[in-house]
């Protein structure tokens, strides 16, 4: 089989010792062993998100989706209500949670694409003061806008609300501090910028939070905010049978970014995203959003007029190139999108554009 380059937005590239490790011997998952290498994975997902000591991490086996699952199903009692912002693809996942579960909340859309107007969050809380809990995406990955996360941030500890972010396709990809942002709950997942694969998510919470809940407030068994909470404080371990496989993977890919630095892997993802946009630019594509706007991971970029998208997708696969089409609204505009996130480095960035140009013309 000949292998594909991922510039996709998950899953994507690992490193050798990343799959060396899926490997891993058995072991139980209720044994010492299982526990200090939990303990120590947790303590692992705090440092990505710059958590202090007032915060706790768990693993939840399941995509990301899972982990803000996790969080909306467990956290609020009945008659809370919630104040949802979403501008795309992956707000309206989270909406499609809240409808799901039944969970009242204010609605403050923007259109895709656009960029969300602080002021009118500030007027929608105004509005509402009973809300208990912020809900919003940090990378929307559907157009690859950074979200104002510290400006909501601000106003979630202004107005003494719970904040819970989406930090599926930000973690270890974005500067994120969970602290300085007034985040309460934020979610991710492996198979992103951190480089391991999906179904192993987790939820990075505040202690003082945590200890409020009780498993009856969830409205999930295995998705219980409350029971992970529990069973990792009193002896690092999950309520049920984890994919210990994956937790392995996981370790190791978070060893190998604190190995290279989060501030250094950052930076080579902010540098491949340049080589990518200045190369694309130069061939006439024209972006989604401007760069100020974009992340540091994913480009959306528009076809040139008349040409097939589909057709586009299958010539690159065929070169060896994975990306994705554009979503929604997106997909109609022609639009496709360039990730670099995992093990990608500048050098592969270079040999994308040649193959692009190829395919192009």
């Amino acid at each position: 089989m000949s292998k594909q380059m991922l510039f996709s937005p998950g899953p994507v590239m690992t490193r050798q010792n990343v799959r060396e490790s899926l490997m891993h011997y058995d072991i139980c998952h209720r044994s010492k062993e299982f526990e200090a290498m939990y303990a120590g994975l947790c303590k692992k997902i705090n440092r990505i998100f710059n958590a202090d000591d007032t915060y706790r991490s768990v693993v939840i086996s399941g995509s990301g989706t899972s982990a803000n699952e996790t969080v909306i199903s467990s956290v609020l009692n009945d008659g809370d209500k919630v104040l949802l912002l979403r501008n795309g693809e992956f707000g309206d996942r989270l909406k499609q949670l809240y409808d799901q579960y039944k969970i009242e909340y204010v609605d403050c859309s923007f259109e895709w694409g656009t960029m969300m107007d602080v002021d009118d969050v500030e007027a929608a809380l105004r509005a509402n003061p009973e809300v208990k809990m912020i809900s919003m995406v940090f990378h929307e990955t559907s157009s690859s806008m950074i979200n104002p996360v510290p400006a909501v941030g601000a106003l979630a500890d202004k107005y003494g609300k719970w904040f819970h972010v989406d930090c599926v396709s930000a973690a270890a990809g974005q500067h994120i501090d969970v602290a300085d942002n007034h985040i309460t709950f934020a979610t991710s997942v492996g198979g992103k910028c951190v480089g391991a694969y999906p179904g192993s998510a987790y939820v990075c919470a505040k202690i003082d939070v945590l200890e409020t809940l009780t498993p009856e407030m969830g409205r999930n068994v295995y998705l219980n905010l409350a029971r992970h909470y529990q069973k990792a404080k009193s002896n690092e371990q999950t309520p049920n049978t984890p994919n210990v496989t994956l937790f392995w993977a996981l370790d190791t890919a978070l060893d190998n970014i604190l190995s290279e630095g989060l501030d250094a892997q950052i930076a080579r993802y902010q540098e491949c995203a340049k080589i990518l946009r200045d190369g694309m630019r130069e061939l006439g594509l024209k972006m989604l959003l401007p760069d100020e706007q974009m992340a540091n991971t994913v480009t959306s970029v528009f076809l040139p007029a008349g040409m097939d998208l589909e057709a586009f997708l299958s010539d690159m696969e065929a070169h060896g190139y994975t990306v994705y089409a554009g979503k929604g609204v997106f997909y109609d505009q022609n639009m496709f999108q360039v990730a670099n996130m995992g093990e990608i480095y500048p050098e592969d960035c270079h040999k994308f554009l040649g193959v692009l140009k190829e395919c192009i013309a």
